[in-house]
């Protein structure tokens, strides 16, 4: 475009003058004239505007591809300074380039927000324009990837203003998205693209977005620098997330940098996502499509009424969970260890992983973790979760899995066994954590656990229920079902022996025919009768035991 002598005289001044009256903030535009030089436009943002060479370089481009460009949004009075200043340089310059202040959202031309990078060392040379990498440094951390949704988190607050902000494509997501990676060019330069998110289920009623990578150009007080943000994998073992932050080597950058991590590490440490949740790490397929590492387990909160547990057993339970969680604070101040270990014993279907739920739900500001035999091999990342969200109450169900009889054991297990029994022991640091192991076998419990002081506390015996149990358990699991006195009595003198697991199939079956038979307006012993008969004479004595039945039922059913 090639503007006349009136124009670059008169336009640019009336025109803020006008706008002046408003108070409105101006955007400056430059125009492309054809004639004026790339190197004096950039002279001009640098020494006039006061830009930075990379963006004065960058709009000084804008303006040659697309006609115009956006160089700032000003005060009506900076902005006729701005323009007089420039105005003086160009009549100085003797060239024909045109600048006009427009009101602010009117201006229809590019920014340096519209500067466009295909690849990250395009953007990262750009944004380290004239300076040498040999002044830069970068320092890197690493945190679990199951703790990605707190890193996000501190991230999204850290890095919240960026100057520019990018995905990046990762061909061989086996290989380390780095600082110096993302300076290659050629083939094997990384190609920048909109972030990818995926979804984190931390037990909220939204999840959370976290990224899987990502380039952050950003601008200190003092200085620019970079963030890289990647996800490391590991075949068959637990992803990381890499932090690595580039920014300009001395005290100044060191000092940003340290503080930056130390946001990160609080907010890691402070765990909020999973504080105060039932929790354990998942491994397999979910169907809604989300990622969690972390799974969070959604318990109903189970009633105090609803633990039908002999006199003894509940007693136990509240001096050794309930009353000692709730005195730990006194514990130490006159010294005494704030680390426990319980261990629930009894044939199946006594009540033990309900009792557990029990707890997990009615314990003030503890974290649950569970974690069964098949996961053994995560104790020492499990432990670590312990100590980061404590207090916690650590859960093994079915220990006898893994602490039984030394010869028996591989190498492997052996060694898992030993990291157990470790943590137990207290050879770490004391630390508020609670642990709950659960036997159907207590016989075969290794000796070290069972007999050794120090690492079972309390041993809680949960037998079949007694008469009052039962009947207590019959009214709990036919509660809706019209029941009479004397048909809970007849269903209670019929089930001595079984457990509660299987009163609580009886119950169900009852309900099923008394709702066939009259929909549900009544229970006769014929519903009894009839429950009785599929769970203890028509399946045979496999389906006995598999129901909790008597061993004496088991042996009749033959």
């Amino acid at each position: 475009m090639t503007n006349t002598a009136e124009q670059l005289e008169h336009a640019p001044g009336v025109f803020v003058d006008n706008i002046c009256a408003g108070g409105a903030p101006i955007q400056l535009v430059l125009h492309n004239d054809g004639k004026t030089t790339l190197g004096f436009v950039v002279r001009l943002l640098r020494e006039v505007f006061d830009k930075q060479e990379r963006d004065a370089i960058a709009l000084a481009k804008l303006v040659l591809q697309h006609g115009k460009a956006v160089c700032g949004r000003y005060p009506p009075s900076v902005a006729k300074a701005l323009l007089e200043a420039a105005q003086e340089r160009i009549r100085a310059e003797g060239c024909p380039l045109l600048i006009t202040g427009e009101a602010a959202g009117e201006a229809d031309g590019p920014d340096l927000s519209d500067v466009q990078f295909e690849y990250a060392f395009e953007a990262l040379e750009w944004h380290f324009t004239n300076i040498p990498p040999s002044e830069l440094a970068t320092t890197v951390r690493q945190f679990p990837g199951h703790m990605q949704a707190d890193v996000q988190v501190a991230i999204d607050k850290l890095f919240a203003d960026p100057v520019r902000f990018f995905g990046a494509y990762e061909e061989h997501r086996y290989e380390t998205l780095s600082f110096a990676r993302m300076k290659r060019r050629g083939q094997n330069a990384i190609s920048l693209v909109p972030p990818q998110y995926h979804q984190v289920d931390t037990g909220e009623t939204a999840p959370v977005k976290c990224l899987y990578n990502g380039l952050w150009l950003c601008r200190a007080s003092e200085f620019f620098y970079a963030v890289v943000l990647s996800t490391e994998l590991e075949i068959e073992q637990e992803s990381t997330i890499r932090i690595e932050i580039v920014a300009p080597a001395g005290s100044g950058g060191e000092a940003f940098v340290q503080r930056s991590f130390d946001e990160l590490e609080r907010a890691v440490h402070a765990a909020r996502s999973y504080r105060g949740k039932i929790l354990s790490f998942e491994k397999g397929a979910d169907y809604s499509g989300r990622s969690r590492g972390i799974m969070v387990h959604r318990l109903a909160p189970v009633r105090r009424e609803d633990v039908i547990l002999r006199e003894q057993a509940i007693k136990l339970l509240d001096r050794n969970v309930l009353s000692f969680v709730a005195t730990r604070g006194a514990l130490r101040r006159f010294g005494q260890s704030t680390r426990k270990g319980i261990l629930l014993y009894g044939p199946p279907g006594t009540g033990k992983t309900h009792t557990i739920r029990y707890l997990a739900t009615n314990l003030p500001g503890h974290t649950t973790l569970i974690i069964t035999a098949e996961e053994v091999g995560e104790l020492s990342a499990y432990m670590a979760l312990a100590r980061l969200l404590q207090p916690t109450m650590v859960v093994i169900e079915d220990v006898d899995l893994i602490a039984s009889k030394r010869d028996h054991l591989t190498t492997c297990e052996e060694a898992a066994l030993n990291k157990l029994l470790n943590e137990m022991d207290g050879l770490k640091e004391d630390a508020d954590i609670l642990f709950v192991l659960t036997t159907n076998r207590p016989e075969q419990l290794e000796g070290a656990l069972a007999g050794r002081p120090g690492r079972i506390d309390q041993a809680i015996e949960m037998p079949l229920p007694d008469t009052t149990g039962r009947d207590k358990l019959i009214r709990l699991y036919g509660m809706g079902l019209p029941l009479e006195a004397e048909i809970v009595a007849e269903t209670v003198r019929r089930t001595e022996g079984v457990s509660a697991a299987f009163i609580k199939e009886l119950m169900r079956r009852i309900a099923q025919s008394c709702i066939a038979r009259d929909g549900g307006n009544s229970v006769t012993t014929a519903d009894i009768e009839e429950a009785l008969d599929d769970m203890l004479f028509t399946g045979g004595r496999l389906n006995v035991k598999l129901l909790g039945g008597a061993g004496a039922m088991a042996a009749g059913s033959e």
